[in-house]
């Protein structure tokens, strides 16, 4: 069964697709989603990623609207891929991870990447790695990857922010 969350994000990337509108807030919105937090939507078209936008802190007033904007723009706004296609949406997959608040922490032995997603920052700065990403399995490389998401060098010095992620699919 689909989440309420990924049924969101589905529902306000059809919408925008077909009316270019950004998808008005349901007056039904689930008490898990009326909350404040920071929500990453991803998609997937048979196993690849095909776009991924959020936010790590709340820029909204509710999950439910950050889900509504992040769904769209991770359609149609996502740097690495072409806008997705109307036509194509039924072969997309979509996934939405709420995050917890970010923690920081001065240790790399305080992460663990399946079950801690990682913000490195060096001055304005910073990268963003949600956990449980297939292909990454040790903190150096998750760490490695958000530095490089960030235009951070080996040899900078960062801080470190932890977090945990509800993932909806």
């Amino acid at each position: 069964m689909t989440s309420a969350a990924a049924t969101l994000a589905r529902q306000s990337l059809t919408y925008f697709l077909e009316t270019g509108r950004i998808l008005p807030l349901p007056e039904d919105v689930p008490s898990e989603l009326t909350g404040e937090a920071g929500a990453f939507v991803s998609l997937k078209k048979k196993g690849h990623l095909r776009g991924c936008i959020g936010t790590f802190t709340a820029t909204k007033p509710s999950v439910a609207a950050e889900i509504i904007v992040n769904a769209v723009s991770a359609g149609t706004e996502d740097p690495r891929f072409p806008p997705v296609s109307k036509e194509e949406l039924q072969d997309i997959d979509i996934s939405v991870d709420i995050l917890s608040e970010p923690e920081q922490i001065d240790s790399l032995g305080m992460l663990d990447p399946q079950q801690y997603g990682v913000i490195v920052r060096c001055g304005r700065r910073s990268g963003l790695l949600l956990p449980m990403l297939e292909g990454v399995d040790t903190v150096a490389e998750q760490v490695g990857i958000a530095m490089q998401k960030a235009g951070i060098s080996p040899h900078e010095e960062i801080e470190l922010y932890r977090f945990t992620v509800a993932r909806h699919t």
